[in-house]
């Protein structure tokens, strides 16, 4: 191969990071998505009872926003900052699968609905079905697991945001030697008294 032939490094990386990037949006959209949808339903007597991913476990739901500002933040860190962020994308992507997982058989919420729809504790959901929406969110789970292995594998390669978004150094004012000096620092906004 020429060197006209072989992809840019930085379009190589660019690319990985837009992968990262799609994955985490994607992941979770799935996740935030099926969340808020049915995961299991089932009878209290003569009435129907259901309740959400959100109501069963919060945490594939929360885990899934972690990713989201694990995402952003990756443009504000660079070295060893990146990888602390990729690893937290990963954990937040193996935990939220894991709590979708084991929400997909959980009766307890259920149950917890059809005692407050009867007005009796102790009461417990009959027929009981789950829907698929669970697996949906663990798919996002993975999805956003595989992105965090994305930033930690290819993150300390990527862009990141300019030195302009740095916080500003403040200057040593300039000597005043004459009363003009000093009105001139004034109106740069330096402290013409500081040392």
């Amino acid at each position: 191969m020429t060197a006209e032939q072989t992809p840019a490094p930085a379009t190589s990386s660019r690319r990985t990071l837009g992968v990262m990037l799609l994955l985490t949006v994607l992941s979770a959209v799935l996740v935030l998505t099926a969340a808020g949808r049915t995961w299991a339903e089932g009878r209290a007597g003569t009435l129907d009872v259901s309740v959400t991913g959100g109501k069963i476990s919060e945490l594939p739901g929360g885990l899934a926003l972690v990713g989201l500002a694990a995402a952003v933040a990756v443009f504000a860190v660079r070295g060893v900052g990146r990888l602390a962020v990729g690893a937290l994308t990963l954990l937040a992507g193996l935990g939220a699968a894991a709590a979708a997982a084991a929400g997909a058989g959980d009766t307890a919420a259920l149950d917890d609905e059809a005692a407050r729809k009867l007005a009796l504790t102790g009461s417990a959901a009959t027929e009981v079905s789950h829907t698929g929406w669970p697996w949906v969110a663990l798919a996002g789970g993975v999805l956003l697991a595989v992105a965090g292995l994305l930033t930690l594998r290819y993150g300390r390669g990527w862009p990141a945001m300019g030195s302009r978004y740095e916080a500003p150094t403040r200057k040593a004012p300039a000597k005043a030697d004459t009363p003009g000096d000093l009105w001139k620092a004034l109106d740069r906004g330096e402290d013409p008294t500081a040392v």
